[in-house]
């Protein structure tokens, strides 16, 4: 590599190469308002720092460690697909390996060593079946639910331990991409004393590692998150059972059972979330352990 850019002219060619990539790639999407440095930031700041920091570098604000967040990558994906569907596509069946048999995901993981960190964290499995149905939507590729990829293995944590940073390794056992969401949310149905779904060490706001990490505590913001992926996939359940071909009769009853099922689990968390999370001015933000409610007090 180093004899070969010794070469200016092959300096000059890839500079080339590069620039055209990038044009390419971030004039998909052009916006014009009246801020200019609005125009410069929208028309491909973003999307340069999503592919090049995010998604590639894993340099950002919290992660600078070059770690892929189950979490964290997906979501940043959503906002390829307007460029590149099949950035979204990459990330999403990249990331199905990297969840646990019990339907569990590692919270972030090395590549490069197969080490990463299996925890009691409530949202980081949901944003799997999230962002399968958001790239579906808009892209009506349905072939991806068929994609399959192997469950990663390892011990399960024990109880009173809240994460293990191990060498996790793939097992002989597959699923397809839509086995994997359903095994996802299967494994978040999991609901306290109030109706709302267990925080475990923590929910898309990691500073509440403490709230129910006894196994008790509930999230709010939770049993939305949950309430907005469910009804998102029982539109793919729905599906599904209409593609005739592609299960037999038995799968297919499963499926039907799922997508009811999801329907009833939807109507219970609104009236969960209204009769237990509403104080008549704020919904409440989550329960802790021993019961206590955590609020947003406003000045």
């Amino acid at each position: 590599m180093a004899y070969k850019y010794s070469n200016l002219n092959n300096c000059i060619q890839e500079n080339e190469i590069v620039r055209r990539y990038w044009n390419e790639l971030l004039s998909n999407i052009q916006v014009s308002v009246p801020v200019e440095s609005m125009n410069i930031i929208l028309n491909g700041w973003c999307m340069y720092q999503t592919l090049a920091s995010r998604m590639w570098g894993r340099t950002g604000f919290y992660q600078s460690g070059g770690a892929y967040g189950f979490r964290d990558q997906l979501q940043d994906s959503m906002s390829a697909k307007y460029s590149n569907p099949e950035i979204t596509k990459n990330q999403i069946i990249k990331h199905s390996k990297h969840q646990f048999i019990e339907g569990d995901v590692e919270h972030w993981w090395h590549e490069e060593t197969n080490r990463g960190i299996r925890t009691r964290f409530s949202d980081d499995l949901l944003w799997l079946p999230y962002v399968v149905a958001d790239y579906i939507e808009y892209t009506n590729d349905y072939s991806i639910l068929d994609v399959e990829t192997n469950y990663l293995e390892g011990d399960v944590l024990e109880e009173g331990i809240d994460e293990r940073y191990d060498l996790y390794l793939p097992s002989e056992i597959k699923g397809s991409i839509y086995e994997h969401c359903i095994k996802a949310i299967e494994k978040s149905l999991n609901f306290g004393e109030h109706g709302l779904p267990k925080i475990g060490c923590g929910d898309w706001n990691d500073g509440f590692s403490t709230v129910g990490n006894k196994g008790k505590g509930e999230s709010v913001w939770l049993a939305f998150f949950l309430c907005s992926v469910l009804d998102k996939f029982i539109k793919i359940c729905e599906h599904m059972e209409e593609k005739q071909q592609y299960i037999n009769s038995d799968k297919q009853d499963n499926i039907i059972k799922k997508s009811e099922k999801y329907k009833q689990i939807i109507e219970q968390l609104k009236k969960s979330v209204n009769m237990n999370a509403w104080d008549g001015r704020w919904f409440k933000r989550a329960f802790t352990d021993d019961g206590r409610a955590l609020r947003k007090f406003a000045k």
